[in-house]
């Protein structure tokens, strides 16, 4: 039989990709795992576009509670926004797809897990790091950062291999979203001195586009957390669903920022935040209101540290006593 490895599967042009190059170099089978995160997605075509490329098995994962009350809200307490701008949404959803990836993988006995990641960017270090501290003794396997392919030869494999990718080498965006934010890159954007098409947004209006007339809203919070939307009681999914169209119905959350990467590159990236730019200022404005002058003070520095550790993946990880083993909580 052949060993197994779990890829990490967005269905998008590098991970479908990967399910044929993996089957190919590495002469293994690929097990699927799609994680829903809270995107407006059909999974049940993602799965079976997974099994139609060649892979052995897929599975989806609704992880959307998880991530807003153990990942999402921790951060909004903390006030984590990387270099001003960023709200963190890929860098907070990293660590849970891997410790997901590496609880299927034990599950399946599989020798490997895989993800899309390329050489350039920080989540290859967060699923690489995320892994090794859960499991070790797994391999990890990157197509995007082995191969050797540009994003168009890429675009060329998969159409030679009959790979159906919602990406052509005239819109070669390469998107990542998920509740608490949506990322976009490549492309035009490459190029800081280019305004950014309408095209690449998707949860926001244009500003000329939104309503004329201000909205007001009122949200309530316990312990730094968000807990109602205009006196209505809401679970963390429901609430930053609600807030996403709100906010973005009015064109609030559009962020155009030059970051620097763990790597050592600085990246042109498009965000869309409506309910983290929301949640995020009134979380800063009731501290300003609550808190004394030096405790601002001491947490703004803090929040700059968390922000810079959620980012780059890094720093000490404590035993966590539940599972006798280093937590991805603190990943």
């Amino acid at each position: 039989m052949k060993d197994k490895v779990v890829l990490a599967y967005s269905g998008g042009l590098d991970t479908s990709a990967a399910i044929k190059w993996i089957a190919e170099r590495h002469d293994m089978d690929v097990v699927a795992l799609s994680i829903d995160l809270g995107m407006e997605r059909d999974y049940e075509s993602i799965r079976q576009k997974a099994l139609k490329v060649g892979a052995t098995k897929a599975l989806v994962v609704d992880a959307k509670a998880v991530f807003i009350t153990d990942y999402v809200f921790p951060a909004l307490q903390a006030d984590a926004i990387y270099e001003g701008q960023y709200p963190l949404a890929t860098a907070l959803a990293r660590p849970l797809i891997a410790k997901l990836l590496v609880d299927t993988a034990l599950q399946e006995g599989a020798a490997a897990v895989a993800h899309g990641c390329t050489g350039k960017g920080n989540d290859q270090v967060r699923f690489d790091v995320s892994t090794a501290a859960l499991a070790p003794h797994l391999k990890i396997i990157a197509p995007a950062r082995e191969w050797g392919m540009t994003r168009e030869q890429t675009v060329e494999y998969a159409q030679r291999h009959g790979i159906p990718v919602p990406v052509t080498a005239d819109s070669p965006y390469s998107v990542d979203e998920n509740l608490w934010g949506r990322s976009v890159e490549c492309g035009v954007l490459e190029d800081p001195w280019v305004e950014p098409p309408e095209e690449v947004y998707t949860l926001t209006k244009a500003p000329a586009d939104a309503p004329n007339e201000p909205l007001y809203i009122e949200i309530g919070f316990e312990g730094g957390i968000a807990v109602n939307l205009d006196g209505q009681e809401l679970d963390g999914v429901a609430l930053v669903e609600g807030l996403n169209s709100l906010a973005g119905e009015h064109g609030v959350g559009r962020i155009d920022h030059v970051e620097n990467r763990l790597v050592g590159i600085k990246s042109r990236e498009i965000y869309e935040a409506p309910a983290a730019t929301v949640l995020l200022l009134a979380h800063l404005a009731l501290e300003q209101m609550t808190l004394s002058r030096d405790q601002i003070r001491f947490k703004q520095r803090m929040a700059q540290e968390y922000a810079d550790l959620v980012y780059t993946a890094s720093g000490p990880c404590r035993l966590c006593p539940e599972h006798a083993a280093p937590c991805h909580r603190d990943s």
